[in-house]
């Protein structure tokens, strides 16, 4: 018998299998994505259609963890509403246990290490307005955190995830103010000051754009951005615009964040602006 190469393998055989369209149609659809010959070895067609049953088990587990993270996702809802509960109820370290809660559901949701969830995570522009509810949530923990002190390690952190977010929210005023009362009769002063210089100073380099869009993964503040980094900053002129513009527009920010009738001719004004220069 005339010996054979099979062209998978390139090993020299004594006949060829078919490898017909069905199994070739399944084969794929298992996340094989290589070209397959019309004819192989018997080695190599029992391994592809083994791989068929082993991507089809693969497939299974995929699909069930993206239909246990959508569950995941669903059940933050009842988490933050008992939670909330919880805090008019004064029962202060439940409550503490379902915002944790929380935030391991969406650190599991978005593949995220332990104490990993970023901003970056809810640029998606369906879930940013879970940023609101995510700076809400550190808020909470760390007036939590404050009534003891063995958990100063736990409110640090809590202050520093929410100066993040906070930036990022319609909120942040009103966070402000209540912080800067809070420092006053907090059991760890220090902490809140800490957070109140951190969230200040981030909340600087938002700017107008960021205030007057809401967001910033907004189109325009991301298109904004870009021109001052390919074009502005690479003239002399366009870096003392910059530097100017640094300096004045953190107030002017923060009065869009105070008075949101603003934003919509602000908003007006900056895509106007991207028309001018030709981003759009």
């Amino acid at each position: 018998m005339a010996e054979l190469t099979c062209p998978r393998c390139q090993k020299k055989v004594g006949e060829l299998q078919a490898v017909d369209a069905a199994l070739a149609k399944k084969i794929q659809d298992s996340g094989n994505t290589e070209a397959l010959p019309p004819q192989v070895c018997l080695n190599c067609f029992s391994d592809l259609a083994g791989s068929v049953s082993r991507g089809s088990v693969v497939h299974a587990r995929e699909k069930a963890k993206e239909q246990h993270k959508l569950m995941l996702w669903k059940s933050r809802v009842n988490m933050i509403r008992k939670a909330r509960q919880l805090m008019n109820e004064k029962a202060f370290s439940d409550a503490a246990v379902q915002y944790e809660k929380y935030i391991k559901v969406l650190e599991v949701v978005f593949n995220a290490e332990t104490g990993g969830l970023t901003p970056e995570h809810f640029k998606d522009s369906a879930r940013t307005q879970e940023l609101t509810v995510v700076a809400g949530v550190y808020w909470e923990l760390m007036r939590i955190y404050d009534t003891s002190s063995k958990y100063g390690d736990r409110m640090q952190s809590a202050a520093k995830k929410l100066a993040e977010f906070l930036r990022y929210t319609p909120v942040y005023p009103d966070i402000i103010r209540k912080a800067e009362v809070f420092a006053k009769t907090a059991n760890n002063p220090s902490v809140i000051k800490s957070f109140l210089k951190t969230a200040v100073e981030s909340k600087g380099r938002c700017f107008i754009a960021t205030a007057a869009f809401s967001s910033p993964f907004a189109v325009e503040v991301v298109e904004l951005q870009a021109w001052r980094e390919e074009v502005l900053l690479k003239t002399g002129w366009g870096k003392r615009f910059v530097s100017i513009y640094y300096r004045i527009s953190p107030p002017l920010a923060r009065i869009l964040d105070a008075l949101p009738a603003l934003k919509a001719p602000v908003r007006g004004l900056l895509r106007f602006i991207l028309l001018i220069i030709g981003v759009v």
